[in-house]
């Protein structure tokens, strides 16, 4: 079966969850998360659950362990705490939980924010893998990053990437 035929049977209507990881944004200030949201709702997923948190490795690893034996979550998104600075955790949280890593994923992320952004698209450890049959994707806090991710990987690959994840 072709890469095609895949994204045929791939499902089209997911449930996902979207975790903000940041010790600045709330739910006044964030415009990640709510481009997240709508981004995902317009093509027709669900979000089951919308949560802020610090860049705390214990918060975010209990959280990720909670959503990963969530009934029905298949997408786990996070934005935020993916930068080079001491307080960025998430990264170093997700990974060892990870049973599969998508390398791919940043790779094309950092591809596109170079042609946006130039040299600076070495700062962002964007990330994506796949843990217990759900896939965990990891995005910098920035709006323009999330639209990036959004429109370019997340919205056109998500339904395929779930159906291998989960196989």
């Amino acid at each position: 079966m072709g890469y095609e035929e895949h994204r045929h049977l791939s499902p089209q209507h997911l449930n996902c969850a979207v975790l903000i990881i940041s010790d600045s944004r709330d739910a006044k200030t964030d415009e990640s998360g709510v481009l997240l949201i709508n981004g995902l709702k317009g093509a027709d997923h669900v979000v089951s659950s919308f949560e802020f948190l610090k860049n705390d490795a214990e918060a975010i690893g209990l959280k990720l362990s909670e959503l990963l034996h969530t009934d029905g979550v298949q997408v786990i998104i996070m934005s935020g705490g993916t930068g080079a600075s001491r307080r960025d955790v998430t990264v170093e949280t997700v990974t060892p939980m990870l049973q599969k890593v998508l390398p791919g994923f940043g790779e094309l992320f950092r591809m596109f924010s170079y042609q946006e952004i130039d040299t600076g698209a070495i700062l962002s450890r964007a990330l994506a893998g796949a843990a217990q049959g759900r896939v965990i994707i990891c995005l910098p806090g920035s709006v323009k990053a999330v639209e990036l991710a959004l429109n370019k990987i997340i919205l056109p690959e998500i339904g395929h990437l779930v159906r291998e994840a989960s196989r």
